[in-house]
């Protein structure tokens, strides 16, 4: 099944809010413990996780603009096709992943930093969201 030109665009500029929307909680996070003087190996980890889950998704918002550009009707490029877009869309899918794995591990670790009953509370939601998520992305038939 091909998706059409117009489900693109649509898909492209809901891809682009959500990842606009994560890509500014992650860089919230860099910042917020880049002025904090805690420096714990999980600390350490929560910050390379969100350094990495900030760059995914704004390698995403970049990926689904262009998309979003091209698929425009009455855009700038006339005649177009899915392959006039293919790079983009493998890479902003891609990032937008890892940005989704990254941004699950800052939720799994926030919990260690307080307590190991947080740390265990924290990794069961970090790792339920990330599971619900992945439900939610494919299609699933019950009849």
């Amino acid at each position: 099944m091909e998706m059409t030109l117009e489900y693109w665009n649509a898909l492209a500029n809901q891809t682009l809010l959500i990842s606009s929307l994560l890509s500014g909680f992650s860089i919230t996070v860099v910042i917020s413990i880049l002025v904090t003087d805690n420096d714990s190996k999980v600390i350490n980890r929560i910050l390379k996780l969100a350094t990495i889950s900030s760059g995914c998704f704004l390698v995403t918002v970049f990926a689904m603009t262009q998309i979003s550009m091209i698929t425009t009707p009455g855009g700038y490029i006339k005649n177009i096709t899915t392959d006039d877009f293919l790079v983009p869309r493998v890479i902003g899918i891609f990032t937008f992943m890892i940005g989704l794995f990254s941004i699950s591990g800052i939720l799994a670790l926030s919990g260690w930093v307080k307590s190991r009953k947080t740390g265990i509370f924290t990794t069961i939601v970090g790792i339920l969201t990330l599971l619900l998520i992945f439900i939610t992305m494919i299609r699933i038939s019950l009849g």
